[in-house]
Parts: structure tokens; C-alpha cells; sequence
């Protein structure tokens, strides 16, 4: 047997380790992980579960964000990728970044589309652009395949319509209050015109 089919075969059991034992065997998962990309520090594979296991696991978003950097870089047409890595920046409050990798992500053969409407939606959410959220994730539910996944969506889709309710009472009470000063600035300035005209 050639050394490249022996080292290839020595990486996928280690990356197989690693997808078994994540998320319940972390310690197994990471090392496992540790020798797949000793054998192949450009597995896309890899490179997107360390960045899990960095985001999910650790809550240190920095690393996480340089796997997935990585892993895009070895391979930026791996569909799987993009759902998390959006998750991620949206978590941390990198709208802008996030954005433009749902832009990119919808030109990827593959993408689930679903999933990435799903993402803006929680981006715009994110940024309490309600009724562009709502709109879009309707948009989520009939680009999906997947009964759970729907339901799901569902559930994010009743949130945004209750945040979107608070903020237009809340836009109301500004502006009844904002009438309310117009009008006592107007009763004011009509009573000290009518009292400088006395004078």
C-alpha cells in the first residue's frame, strides 16, 4: 500500500472518530480532530468541526472564526460550512460579515437554500429589521424540505411577530409623546406671544 493511501486512510479514521464522539465525547472529538489535521491541516471537514467545537463547545468565537476562515479557504464550495459560520458572526455582532457571507453562500452550488434564508432572517431579527424578517423567513418555510426544519422556523417566525408588536407600541407611545411636547411647546409659545403683546 502506497504511504499517501496509508496516511489518507490514517486521516479519515481519526476524522470519523471525531464525528462520532462530537458532541457527547469532546475530549475523544478533539483529539481526534488534532490527528486528522495533523495529517491534513487543510481538511475542510476537519477544519468546520474544530470551529464547532471552538464555538459551540468553548464559546471562544475568535478561534472558531480562524477555523472557518481556514476551512473556507481550503475549500469554499463546501456547503455545510456556511449555515455555522453565519450563525457565528451573527451571535458575535459581525452584521456586516454576516451579511456578506449570506450574499456569497447563496452563489454555492448546493447551499441549502432554506437554511441561508433562515440566516438573514435571524440577522435581521438580530438588527430589529422585523418585517424584513418575517418576510423572509416565510420565504425560509417554503424553500424547505423538512418538516422539523419548518416547524423551527415557525417558532423563530411567532418571536420576530412578538418583537415587532412591542417595537410598534413602542413607536407609538414615542410619537403620542412627541405630539404631546409639539403641542405644549405650541400652548407656550402662543401664551408668551399673547404676553409680550400685553406688555
Amino acid at each position: 500500500m502506497n504511504k499517501s493511501i496509508m496516511e489518507n486512510n490514517l486521516h479519515n479514521i481519526h476524522l470519523f472518530r471525531a464525528i462520532e464522539a462530537y458532541p457527547w465525547e469532546l475530549g475523544k472529538a478533539v483529539e481526534a480532530l488534532n490527528y486528522a489535521l495533523s495529517y491534513d491541516p487543510e481538511n475542510v471537514k476537519a477544519l468546520h468541526l474544530m470551529a464547532k467545537v471552538h464555538y459551540e463547545q468553548l464559546g471562544d468565537n475568535e478561534t472558531a472564526k480562524r477555523y472557518f476562515e481556514k476551512a473556507l479557504a481550503s475549500n469554499y464550495e463546501t456547503p455545510d460550512i456556511y449555515p455555522d459560520y453565519i450563525r457565528l458572526l451573527i451571535n458575535n455582532e459581525d452584521f456586516n460579515e454576516a451579511q456578506k457571507l449570506i450574499d456569497f453562500a447563496k452563489t454555492i452550488k448546493g447551499v441549502g437554500k432554506a437554511g441561508i434564508a433562515l440566516a438573514q432572517g435571524q440577522l435581521y431579527e438580530s438588527i430589529a429589521k422585523y418585517e424584513d424578517a418575517e418576510k423572509v423567513l416565510k420565504e425560509a418555510k417554503q424553500l424547505a424540505l423538512n418538516d422539523d426544519f419548518i416547524s423551527f422556523v415557525d417558532t423563530v417566525l411567532s418571536r420576530v411577530k412578538k418583537k415587532r408588536k412591542v417595537q410598534a407600541n413602542e413607536n407609538r407611545i414615542i410619537e403620542n409623546q412627541a405630539k404631546k411636547e409639539a403641542e405644549a411647546e405650541t400652548k407656550n409659545s402662543w401664551f408668551q406671544n399673547r404676553l409680550n403683546n400685553l406688555l
